[in-house]
């Protein structure tokens, strides 16, 4: 990390899980911890500051020690509505983005997206795993705060549109794809679960 660039880190964990039954997914356990502290062991070491974007459970999300931000709106407005929460409060150049449902994902990969970013100066990095975008997984500059305000603000969500828009570098995971398994059922919770004990 640059030591003239300050970077924040945020853990998306704002959304309603409606597939998980509603529970909150980032406090679901996984291997025995909840899935958002997986998510803050890998973004810490990378970071100044690490936040959790969450609009429910805030109590329960504060108890690991970093600050909880929540969507400028109570409409449950998706990943990009964290993402600008976020850039809002962070005190840096440049913001690291994870959802709190990856558990595989680790350091290193976090460090691939800091690093390709500013190898190619681009505004975003953004995790491709050789066939389709991963876009909550990003490095991305605070900077564009204003852009993604004024799309929220149109009524848009998609968050492969916005990043389309802007001077964006695609960082290469194909070697290790599986990385990006997310969890969104109770289902996939087991078989993630199953997977890799035996793998």
């Amino acid at each position: 990390m640059n030591s003239q660039t300050k970077v924040a880190g945020v853990i998306l964990a704002g959304g309603r899980a409606r597939r998980m039954n509603n529970q909150d997914k980032g406090l679901v356990s996984f291997k025995g911890r909840p899935m958002v502290s997986y998510a803050i062991a890998a973004l810490a070491p990378v970071v100044d500051c690490v936040f959790i974007n969450a609009n429910r459970n805030i109590d329960q999300y504060r108890q690991f020690g970093r600050p909880v931000i929540s969507d400028q709106t109570d409409s449950f407005d998706g990943p990009l509505a964290g993402i600008l929460a976020a850039m809002i409060h962070a005190d840096a150049d440049v913001l690291v983005v994870i959802p709190c449902d990856s558990p595989l994902i680790k350091t290193e990969h976090l460090q691939k997206l800091l690093l390709t970013r500013t190898e190619h100066n681009a505004d975003v990095a953004v995790a491709f795993d050789g066939t389709r975008l991963h876009p909550v997984f990003l490095a991305i500059k605070t900077a564009l705060q204003t852009s993604l305000q004024e799309y929220l603000a149109d009524g848009q969500r998609k968050v492969e549109v916005w990043l389309a828009r802007q001077n964006l570098v695609r960082v290469d995971f194909s070697n290790e794809p599986e990385i990006f398994s997310n969890i969104n059922t109770m289902a996939e919770l087991s078989v993630l679960e199953e997977a890799k004990r035996f793998g």
